[in-house]
């Protein structure tokens, strides 16, 4: 496939499969509702990837299903952290390599802690995005955990 995201070649590397679905952008509706639609998945089977940082500077990541919303005191008893905050808009591609609406759970400049919302255990395979604005995958759940070693979040959505 041309034009491979760091995420798609982190997986290959891995041996990991996964299936893409590309959806058209140029609408301006990146959100995942809105990705989940364009590519023809169930909401709950789709997740957002979001970037916190704490008190201590320290980012933190939470893989939550694209309908929901984080609740960042839930999340921060989660992580461990005394407070956390979104991570501005502005600053996504300089903590993770990169932006808004394309900001994949694998493949971030650095590996954070990284925390999958509690309902992604029971599910063979989650969409995540692939790392580029209009691309999607689908891998096996317990992929996602073995790449970005991130660990079950209960109660962190609102």
């Amino acid at each position: 496939m041309k034009g491979k995201t760091n995420a798609m070649r982190i997986l290959d590397k891995a041996g990991l499969t996964y299936e893409m679905y590309s959806y058209d952008p140029a609408d301006g509706k990146i959100d995942g509702l809105s990705a989940a639609e364009k590519i023809g998945k169930e909401a709950d089977s789709v997740f957002k990837t979001l970037v916190t940082i704490g008190t201590d500077k320290q980012i933190y990541v939470f893989v939550i299903p694209v309908a929901a919303e984080l609740d960042l005191k839930k999340a921060a008893k989660a992580a461990g952290a005394k407070k956390l905050d979104m991570i501005p808009v502005k600053d996504i591609q300089k903590y993770t390599g990169y932006i808004r609406g394309g900001c994949s759970p694998i493949g971030m400049k650095k590996l954070y802690p990284t925390f999958l919302d509690a309902r992604t255990i029971s599910r063979e395979s989650i969409v995540v995005s692939a790392g580029k604005i209009g691309k999607q995958m689908e891998l096996k759940t317990a992929d996602l955990i073995s790449v970005t070693h991130a660990v079950t979040a209960h109660e962190v959505i609102k």
